[in-house]
C-alpha cells in the first residue's frame, strides 16, 4: 500500500517527527488533514512555512522574535533591575503566561564562554541588580547556578532562584500556571 500512497505516507512520516506524535497519531492526523479538513491543513502548512522562515532568536536575550530584538527586550516599561535566566525560549513563553514576572530574560542554553560574555554585556547594559534562575530543578542546574554565580562574582548582584513550586526534573512547559506563578512570586535567595 505504501507504494501506491507515497505522498500520504510521506505526510505520516513527517508528522511522526514531531515530539509526542507516534505512528497512530500521525496516521490519524494525516487522514484528518487529507480527507476532512484539507483547507485547514494548507493553513497549517503556510503557518509553518512562515514561522520557520521568519521566527528566529532575539539578538539580546535568545528568546523568539520576528525582529532582531524581541518585544520583551524592546519594552522599556519592564523592570530593568531583574534578569531571569532560563534554559530555552519556551521557558520565556511559559513564565510570561503566568503574568507574575515583568523583568527581562536571558536564555542560557549552552555553557560556554560566549554565553557568559553575552550575559555580562546584558547585565552591564541593563544595570541588572538581581539574577533569577528559572532552571528546571536538578543537581545539574544547581551546579550550573553555582558556576554562573562564580563567573559573575565581580558584580554586586542578588542571586535568586524560583521557589520549589516546580517539581524536580519537570520542564517548565509542563508545570501548571498557578504553580509557576507561585514559584516566581515566592523565589528565594541563594
Amino acid at each position: 500500500m505504501k507504494r501506491h500512497l507515497k505522498k500520504f505516507y510521506k505526510l505520516v512520516e513527517a508528522l511522526e517527527l514531531l515530539p509526542t506524535i507516534g505512528k497512530k497519531s500521525a496516521t490519524r492526523l494525516a487522514f484528518y488533514m487529507v480527507l476532512e479538513k484539507p483547507m485547514d491543513a494548507l493553513k497549517i502548512a503556510h503557518a509553518i512555512e512562515e514561522a520557520v522562515s521568519d521566527v528566529h532568536k532575539c539578538s539580546q536575550c535568545g528568546g523568539l522574535s520576528e525582529d532582531e530584538i524581541c518585544y520583551i527586550c524592546s519594552d522599556t516599561m519592564r523592570d530593568n533591575t531583574t534578569l531571569c535566566l532560563v534554559e530555552n525560549p519556551k521557558d520565556i513563553y511559559v513564565i510570561e503566561e503566568s503574568g507574575e514576572y515583568n523583568g527581562y530574560y536571558f536564555v542560557f542554553d549552552k555553557l560556554n564562554q560566549q554565553n557568559i560574555d553575552k550575559l555580562r554585556e546584558v547585565i552591564n547594559a541593563r544595570k541588572t541588580q538581581e539574577i533569577i534562575f528559572a532552571f528546571t530543578p536538578s543537581i545539574q542546574s544547581d551546579a550550573l547556578i553555582l558556576y554562573i554565580e562564580d563567573q559573575l562574582g565581580e558584580y554586586d548582584l542578588q542571586f535568586t532562584k524560583i521557589a520549589q513550586g516546580v517539581p524536580t526534573g519537570v520542564n517548565l512547559e509542563n508545570v501548571d500556571t498557578l504553580s509557576l506563578s507561585k514559584a516566581i512570586a515566592e523565589r528565594v535567595n541563594i
